[in-house]
């Protein structure tokens, strides 16, 4: 089967969150890369290409020239890879929905929930599917978890507790590199700093898994490591359409804990509990109190989840098969639109309209915040 190909907008020198996308999507061997605007430099873009082996004629100086390029060639590329700081998600994705490209985003999708509803009307204009890039929701026992749900096996849910701490920018002074430096730049960050960053990670993995829609949040945003100016760390209470409840937690000054997405969710027929830094496993209490572990690669889980994996029981996958199994949904959609046997239910990873509502769910725990804390309907 030939391969797809794709660009990829960022990812130059230095950059974690390329490298990371480039190897995830080569994972399953069915797209290559073969274009690039790696940098605003087009030196270092040229000197990242002759790395990957990318021609100099496709490292492009924008992604404007690059958008207008592929769009032009017989060969063009089947879908752009948006990996730069949140300041670009916007103009960048809308250059290539513009050009009749398909797109993959990095989270979270752009600064305002106005950028996000003209993606999503481009993207439905055009006829073009766009992914954004929540990893966590691509883990087999997170879609496990989901199928679970949807089957109505945990019944009815009362609340949900989620947390992401991380701890990697809790001292004064530090800045945690160049991933740091942006996120805390207002005017690269979009306003917010940890709620951006981790909060629409939570946000969108409970509704990947539950179902559940909010209804309004109260929010309090805090600034705590002295020398910072956004967010750091943030208490979002929940209330979702149908009368459950929730809270969420995310800091960056958690000592101790590195990407430590948890998400407990307690239903009136049992409870379910999920950490991504146990990926391999979910654990399930059911109604009596009976505590059982479905593990990845093992019968137990879901056969709609179970399909992803891809190493026997014992053989841990993790954080880079997780992206890979968003890309693989993402190719294999793109290889049916273009064999004519697409359809809407193939999708199985996050969409422009997910993306639309992490925007929609900052912007109301930001007005939250600004107005004394105080509850904000989404």
């Amino acid at each position: 089967m030939k391969k797809l190909t794709y660009g990829m907008v960022g990812g130059g020198p230095g950059s974690f969150i390329g490298e990371a996308h480039r190897r995830s999507i080569s994972i399953d061997s069915q797209a290559q890369l073969v274009a690039g605007c790696f940098s605003r430099s087009i030196d270092k873009c040229r000197i990242t290409g002759a790395e990957l082996g990318i021609d100099e004629d496709r490292c492009y100086a924008s992604y404007e020239e690059m958008a207008k390029a592929e769009a032009a060639r017989p060969d063009g590329i089947d879908f752009a890879v948006i990996v730069v700081p949140n300041v670009s998600h916007y103009p960048a994705c809308k250059a290539f929905l513009e050009a009749g490209i398909n797109v993959s985003c990095d989270k979270p999708l752009c600064f305002t929930s106005e950028q996000g509803e003209e993606l999503v009307r481009l993207a439905k204009e055009k006829n073009l599917l766009f992914m954004v890039t929540y990893t966590y929701t691509g883990h087999v026992t997170a879609k496990h978890i989901r199928q679970y749900i949807a089957d109505g096996k945990l019944g009815k849910i009362r609340n949900v507790m989620a947390e992401y701490p991380q701890g990697w920018l809790a001292y004064e002074g530090e800045w945690g590199g160049k991933q740091g430096e942006w996120r805390c730049d207002p005017k690269q960050s979009g306003g917010v700093n940890c709620l951006g960053d981790l909060g629409t990670h939570v946000e969108n993995a409970v509704a990947m898994m539950t179902g559940l829609k909010i209804k309004r949040v109260l929010a309090k945003m805090d600034v705590v490591v002295p020398g910072r100016v956004l967010d750091d760390n943030d208490l979002v209470m929940v209330e979702y359409e149908g009368g459950a409840i929730g809270t969420y937690w995310t800091s960056q000054f958690a000592i101790g804990a590195d990407n430590d997405l948890a998400v407990r969710i307690y239903g009136d027929n049992g409870s379910i509990l999920w950490k991504q830094t146990e990926s391999e496993k979910v654990t399930i209490i059911t109604r009596d109190g009976t505590t059982i572990e479905r593990h990845r690669g093992n019968g137990g889980i879901e056969a709609s989840a179970a399909k992803y994996g891809r190493l026997p029981s014992g053989h841990n996958e993790g954080w880079l098969e997780s992206m890979g199994n968003l890309y693989r949904s993402l190719i294999e959609c793109i290889r049916a639109k273009k064999d004519g046997t697409f359809t809407p239910d193939m999708i199985d990873f996050p969409t422009v309209e997910d993306g639309l509502e992490g925007v929609r769910f900052v912007e109301a725990c930001v007005k939250s915040n600004n107005n004394g804390n105080v509850w904000v309907d989404m």
